[in-house]
C-alpha cells in the first residue's frame, strides 16, 4: 500500500472513530433523558407546583429525546478547520462532552460558527483553511471530501476534490424516496442567507420550480425556533402547505432536525373543527375568494339586526308590553355604536330594549292620573327592571331582533340566499340548504373565518359559570381548612405541652391557594393549543405555494399572526387557483403597504436540463414577460419523449411497467377526470385526496403535484390541462419524463422536439 493510500485510509479511520464516539454520547444522553423522563412520570405529590415541574420536565425531556432521534440519522456531515486552530464537526444537532468546560464535540448546523460551512468559498474563506464533507451511510463513513480554501495549507489528505459541488450532485441525483429530506449537508449559500434572514416583518421567497424554495422555508423554521426557542415555543410557528399530499410529503423535514412544535395546516384546516373535504366549482371558488366578500358578509350580519315592523307585543305579568320600531332603532344605534362584534354588541341592544320596557312599564303602573309624578321609587323601578329581565317573552323578542349567531351558521344562511353581490356572482356561489351533506369546501374557510370575526363570541356565560365554579371550589376548600383548625383546637386541648408548635395546612395555604392546586392543566403543546383556538397569534407563518391565496384567505392568515412575521413561499408562474391573488404586491398591500423583502432564488437544482427546456417553451407560451425559467444545474443526457396512443390507460400503465425499476419513485400526473380509469389500469397505484407517496407509483391530478418530486414522471393527455397546470406536471420529475396523449399535443409541446416513442 502506498503512501497516499495510507492517509487516505487513516483519515477515513480516524473520522469513523470519532462518530463511534459521537454515537456512544448520545446514547449516553438518550439513556438519561429516558431515565429523567420516567422518573418524571412517576407522581411525585399532587400539589400544583408538583405536578407544574414534572409538566416542564416532561415537556423538556421529551423534546430532547427527540432531538437525539433525528440526530440519529446521519449525526455529523461536516467538520471545519480554522486557520487559527479551531477545528469543529457540524451536524444536526449540537452535542457537548461531560466535562467542566461542556465543550463541544459537534456543532448544531444552525449555530453561527457553522457558518462558513454554507458561505465559504475561496474569494471569502471566512477563516477557513479546509471544509470537509462527511458522507454517511448508517454510522458508517463512506466517503470525505476536502475542499481547500486557504492556497498556502500544504498539508493534504488524500480526500481532496476539484468539483466543489460533487456531495450536492450526488444528493440530487439519489432515488426519490416519496418523502422529502433535509438538505443540512447541501444547503447552497442563497438558500442559507433566506434561512438565516431576521424573522421580523415578510419575506417573500420567489422561486421556479426545483428551486428548493419549500425546503428552505423548512429550514428557515428550525432555524428561527432555534435561534428564538423561548418567544416561538410560546407562540408556535404555522406553517401552511396547499393540499394533504403536500404536508405528507413534507411531514418528516422538521422531525428530522429536532423540531417537533410547529402545526402544519392546508387553507382547509385553518377553522378550528371545520375540515374542507368538499370542492367548489373554479368559478365558485374565484368568487368566494374575493375581497368584496367581507364586505358583504359584514352587510349580512348587519341585515340579521332588524327592526319590528311595526312593533312587537310582548305578554307580561304587568301588562302587554311594546316595543316599537323607535325602541329597536336607538337600541340597535347604541349597540352598533360600541362598534363590537354582533354577539358582543348584543348584550348593549339588550340593555336599551329593556332599559325601554322598563320604563315603560313604570310609566303605565305609576302614572298620576292627575299629571303629578310617577308613584314608584328608584327600588320600584328596579324590581321592575328585574323582572322585565327576567322575562323569557322579552328574552325571545330580543332574539328575533338581534339574534345570537353562530359562524357555521351564518355562512351556510348566505350561501343559500347570497345577497349583497352581483346576481351572477351571487348564482355562482348559490349552495341551496336542503340536500345539503354539511361538507365544506376550502374556499369556505375564510368565509367562516370571516364570519366569526364579524360576530365574536361571547363567552360572559361560560365566564360567569367557571367563576361560579372557582368559588365553590374556594369554599370546599375554605371548608376542609375550617375541619383542619377545629382537628387542630380540638387536639391542642388533648395536649399537655400547649406551648409546642405545630404547623397545619390552615397555616401555610389560604382557601383560594388550596383551591388553585386541584384545577386542571392544560397539557397540550403549544401546536396543539393553537390547532383549537381561532384566536390564536403566531410567532411565526410560514406559507408554501402562496401564490394560491384568495383574498379572502390572505385577511385569515393575517388574523393568525399579527406581528405580520411571515415568510411567504412562491412561483407567481404556476399560479392554478382562479382565486389566487398571483401578485405579491396585490396580495400585502392592504396589511403592510410596500414594507416587505422580495428574494428569488435562481437556479434549479431538481429538474434536468433536458426536461426544464421542454417546460420553459410551454411557460413562454404563457405570455407572461415576467416568468422566466430557473437555470438547471444539471443534465441527465436523457431527453423527454412522447407517444401518441388511441388507448391512453393501456399505454400508461405500460410505461409505467418499463419505467419502474425496483428504485425510486414514478407519479403519472393527469386531469382529475382521468384518474379512475388509470387506477383501473394500475391496481396497485396509489391516488385519491392523499395519496401514499411512499408507494412506487401514485396517480395525481397536477393541484397535487405541486411542491412534490418524482425520479419519474408520466404526463397524460397534457391538452386538457388548465393555465399553469402543464408547467407545474412538466417540471416535477428528477430524472425522466413522458408524455402520453390521444388528443393533438399543444403547441408548445408538439415543437420542443420531445423524442417520439412508439
Amino acid at each position: 500500500m502506498s503512501i497516499a493510500e495510507t492517509a487516505v485510509n487513516a483519515e477515513m479511520r480516524r473520522e469513523q472513530e470519532f462518530i463511534d464516539l459521537l454515537h456512544e454520547r448520545l446514547t449516553e444522553l438518550r439513556t438519561r433523558s429516558e431515565a429523567a423522563l420516567r422518573a418524571a412520570l412517576v407522581p411525585a405529590g399532587n400539589t400544583f407546583q408538583s405536578r407544574l415541574e414534572r409538566d416542564v420536565l416532561v415537556a423538556e425531556q421529551t423534546g430532547l429525546l427527540a432531538a437525539f432521534d433525528a440526530g440519529e440519522h446521519g449525526l455529523c456531515f461536516g467538520r471545519l478547520a480554522f486557520r487559527d486552530g479551531r477545528d469543529h464537526h457540524i451536524g444536526r444537532i449540537g452535542i457537548r462532552r461531560d466535562d467542566p468546560d461542556r465543550t463541544p464535540l459537534v456543532v448544531d448546523w444552525r449555530a453561527e460558527v457553522a457558518r462558513p460551512f454554507y458561505l465559504a468559498t475561496g474569494h471569502t474563506p471566512m477563516g477557513l483553511r479546509r471544509r470537509r464533507h462527511i458522507s454517511m451511510q448508517g454510522r458508517r463513513v463512506t466517503a470525505l471530501h476536502d475542499e481547500i480554501l486557504d492556497l498556502t495549507d500544504t498539508e493534504r489528505t488524500g480526500h481532496e476534490g476539484s468539483d466543489a459541488d460533487a456531495v450536492l450532485l450526488a444528493a440530487l441525483d439519489a432515488a426519490r424516496t416519496g418523502r422529502m429530506h433535509d438538505i443540512v449537508q447541501t444547503i447552497q449559500a442563497e438558500q442559507d442567507r433566506i434561512i438565516r434572514a431576521p424573522h421580523r416583518g415578510v419575506l417573500v421567497v420567489e422561486g421556479g420550480p426545483g428551486t428548493g424554495k419549500t425546503v428552505v422555508a423548512l429550514h428557515r423554521a428550525a432555524y428561527l425556533l432555534y435561534a428564538h426557542r423561548e418567544q416561538l415555543a410560546r407562540r408556535a410557528v404555522l406553517i401552511v402547505g396547499p393540499n394533504p399530499a403536500f404536508l405528507g410529503y413534507i411531514g418528516e423535514v422538521l422531525p428530522s432536525l429536532g423540531e417537533t412544535g410547529v402545526l402544519l395546516a392546508t387553507p382547509g384546516e385553518l377553522f378550528p373543527g371545520v375540515r374542507a373535504t368538499a370542492a367548489d366549482t373554479p368559478r365558485a371558488a374565484e368568487v368566494k375568494g374575493r375581497a368584496e366578500m367581507a364586505g358583504a358578509l359584514a352587510a349580512y350580519v348587519r341585515d340579521r339586526q332588524i327592526l319590528p315592523d311595526p312593533e312587537l307585543r310582548i305578554a307580561h305579568e304587568d301588562g302587554e308590553l311594546l316595543l316599537t320600531a323607535d325602541i329597536a332603532r336607538a337600541a340597535r344605534q347604541a349597540a352598533r355604536a360600541t362598534k363590537l362584534p354582533h354577539n358582543l354588541a348584543r348584550p348593549y341592544f339588550a340593555f336599551h330594549v329593556i332599559d325601554a320596557l322598563t320604563t315603560q312599564l313604570a310609566d303605565r303602573i305609576g302614572a298620576d292620573p292627575y299629571g303629578g309624578p310617577n308613584f314608584l321609587g328608584p327600588d320600584d323601578i328596579a324590581q321592575l327592571g328585574k323582572a322585565v329581565a327576567g322575562s323569557s317573552e322579552v328574552h325571545a323578542a330580543i332574539e328575533e331582533l338581534w339574534p345570537a349567531l353562530v359562524p357555521q351558521q351564518l355562512v351556510a344562511d348566505f350561501l343559500d340566499e347570497p345577497c349583497h353581490l352581483a346576481e351572477a356572482d351571487a348564482e355562482a356561489i348559490r349552495r341551496p340548504a336542503a340536500g345539503w351533506d354539511g361538507a365544506w369546501t376550502p374556499a369556505d374557510v375564510p368565509l367562516l373565518d370571516e364570519a366569526a370575526e364579524l360576530l365574536g363570541e361571547d363567552d360572559s356565560a361560560a365566564r360567569a359559570a367557571a367563576e361560579a365554579e372557582r368559588q365553590e371550589r374556594i369554599a370546599y376548600a375554605q371548608g376542609v381548612l375550617d375541619l383542619s383548625y377545629g382537628s387542630r383546637t380540638q387536639e391542642f386541648e388533648d395536649r399537655e405541652d400547649e406551648d409546642s408548635e405545630v404547623l397545619a395546612a390552615h397555616d401555610l395555604v389560604d382557601a383560594e391557594r388550596l383551591a388553585e392546586r386541584h384545577e386542571e392543566a392544560d397539557h397540550r403543546s403549544a401546536a396543539e393549543r393553537a390547532a383549537a383556538d381561532r384566536t390564536w397569534a403566531f410567532g411565526h407563518v410560514i406559507v408554501d405555494e402562496a401564490q394560491e391565496l384568495s383574498a379572502m384567505a390572505w385577511r385569515l392568515l393575517m388574523r393568525r399572526c399579527p406581528t405580520r412575521s411571515m415568510t411567504l413561499v412562491g412561483d407567481p408562474a404556476q399560479t392554478a387557483e382562479p382565486g389566487g391573488v398571483g401578485s405579491w404586491e396585490a396580495a400585502l398591500a392592504p396589511y403592510v403597504g410596500d414594507r416587505f423583502e422580495h428574494v428569488r432564488l435562481g437556479v434549479n437544482y431538481r429538474t434536468p436540463a433536458e426536461i426544464m427546456e421542454v417546460a420553459a417553451a410551454v411557460l413562454r407560451a404563457s405570455g407572461d414577460p415576467a416568468a422566466a425559467p430557473p437555470r438547471s444545474v444539471r443534465s441527465t443526457g436523457v431527453r423527454p419523449w412522447a407517444l401518441h396512443t388511441a388507448d391512453v390507460p393501456g399505454a400508461v400503465a405500460a410505461a409505467v411497467a418499463r419505467e419502474t425499476d425496483g428504485t425510486g419513485r414514478l407519479a403519472v400526473i393527469a386531469p382529475a377526470p382521468l384518474l379512475p380509469a388509470l387506477a383501473t389500469a394500475l391496481p396497485d397505484a396509489s391516488w385519491g385526496v392523499a395519496p401514499d407517496l411512499t408507494r412506487p407509483v401514485v396517480l395525481l391530478d397536477p393541484r397535487q403535484a405541486k411542491g412534490l418530486e418524482f425520479d419519474t414522471v408520466l404526463v397524460a393527455e397534457p391538452a386538457e390541462f388548465g393555465g399553469s397546470d402543464l408547467y407545474v406536471a412538466l417540471t416535477r420529475a428528477t430524472q425522466r419524463l413522458g408524455v402520453i396523449h390521444a388528443s393533438a399535443l399543444p403547441a408548445p409541446l408538439a415543437e420542443c422536439g420531445l423524442l417520439p416513442q412508439s
